[in-house]
């Protein structure tokens, strides 16, 4: 990491292998539901020993973004306090999923007791006539009451104050897109016309085998047991915050897709929504949740209102340039809230990529150390990381969206990871 003074640029910042690679293999539960813009687990481990070289004693970390977990596992195995938020609720199963302590056995025989309900439960085709119009768009009348008959084994096995409930209903939501008309590996949601729809018990003991393999191995690790409490709400709009000597987090993407598109399957089937599109609203940079920004009213610092200036002068003030706008006022905003969080001499750390669209050079990464500069941070430092584990590709198309297509524009395969410290001498 390189110290930043006021008058570096961007451009200064070099990669350090130390943030591209691990020496050791993730752990399987990281795994256990796949989850776009996950970044490797690693980073979070390498920033808690970052952070104690620096003279910071991290006993208590925060993720402010904190998506599927991925932090806050890391937190629980270096034996931290962890305090996450996140507004997706798809994230918030799969991230308390993860940080659950289970017995084998117990997972086990809440196994058997799904598959004997499963396999003995008779569901009529007037289930899939009156189901949600989506889940119809998605399934088949085979796939979509083989699910059913899967949900409801689970919801009748489980009481609803049992953790084992989370595990299973996350295991469920992660064979979704296999069971579904959803194009495999597919970044958006995109129907593959010719795909054949995998058995949906095959799929659920595929992976509750994989979870049994996930919670042998973290039993294998010596931690000592820590709070964790994670919230699914935006962070915004929290206004009793914990202190924390630590946040590691990595902002929401801009000029992607919506968050909520991408986890629709799951906040349908898990009951989150009767239509996934309200779940748009209150995220950060969500065109949905733009309309009435205007530029003169809308305070940003200067990189931010450089970026949306130049967006504006392409093509004017639109609903994309709104969003955009709203982004960067959304994340100003959020660090103010860090620079409270953090305790004296505390680090924030964050992971952040620049991008490009309709020509414009999206510069996330300035922008970020704008805003600690703002907010009081000092002892900037940064480096860069090439991009390896990321379900979300470097590729976008002529919309600044993400793309699978290697031919599109690859302009995002690099990332930055920015320190700061508060009240730092």
């Amino acid at each position: 990491m390189i110290g930043l003074k006021e008058s570096d640029t961007i451009e200064s910042i070099i990669i350090e292998n130390a943030w591209n690679f691990s020496q050791e293999k993730e752990k399987l539960m990281h795994s256990i539901h796949s989850y776009p813009a996950k970044f490797p687990a690693f980073i979070a481990s390498k920033a808690f020993e970052y952070a104690e070289e620096e003279g910071v004693d991290v006993q208590c970390v925060a993720d402010i973004f904190c998506g599927c977990g991925t932090v806050a596992l890391e937190a629980k195995l270096h034996s931290k306090h962890f305090w996450g938020c996140d507004i997706n609720p798809v994230a918030i199963l799969i991230a308390k999923t993860k940080n659950s302590e289970y017995s084998i056995e117990k997972f086990n025989d809440y196994y058997q007791e799904i598959k004997k309900r499963f396999f003995s439960m008779d569901l009529s085709d007037v289930q899939y006539e009156n189901a949600n119009i989506r889940l119809q768009y998605w399934f088949s009348r085979e796939r979509f009451l083989d699910v059913l008959r899967l949900k409801r084994s689970v919801m009748m096995s489980i009481s609803k104050d049992d953790i084992y409930l989370n595990a299973f209903l996350c295991v469920l939501s992660s064979i979704l897109k296999g069971a579904s008309r959803w194009l495999t590996k597919s970044i958006k949601p995109q129907v593959d016309p010719d795909k054949s729809p995998k058995d949906v018990w095959y799929l659920f003991d595929r992976q509750c085998q994989k979870f049994l393999q996930a919670i042998a191995q973290i039993q294998q690790y010596y931690y000592q047991h820590k709070d964790v409490n994670m919230i699914c709400k935006n962070f915004l709009e929290i206004t009793k915050l914990p202190k924390v000597d630590m946040i590691v987090s990595s902002p929401p993407y801009v000029t992607s897709y919506e968050y909520a598109d991408l986890h629709q399957l799951s906040s349908l089937w898990l009951d989150y929504a009767e239509d996934y599109r309200t779940l748009r609203q209150g995220s950060i940079g969500s065109l949905y949740n733009s309309e009435e920004v205007q530029l003169e009213n809308i305070p940003l610092n200067p990189v931010g209102l450089s970026i949306v200036q130049d967006l504006k002068n392409k093509q004017g003030f639109n609903r994309k340039v709104r969003a955009v706008a709203r982004y960067y006022a959304d994340i100003e905003r959020a660090i103010s809230k860090c620079a409270k969080m953090l305790n004296t001499g505390g680090m924030a750390l964050f992971v952040v990529g620049d991008t490009e669209y309709k020509g414009v050079k999206i510069r996330n990464a300035e922008h970020l150390i704008c805003c600690l500069r703002e907010n009081g941070f000092s002892n900037l430092k940064a480096s860069k990381r090439k991009i390896s584990n990321k379900l979300l590709t470097p590729y976008r198309d002529k919309e600044g969206r993400f793309s699978s297509d290697k031919r599109q524009r690859e302009i995002y395969h690099e990332e930055f990871v920015i320190s700061g410290r508060m009240d730092f001498q």
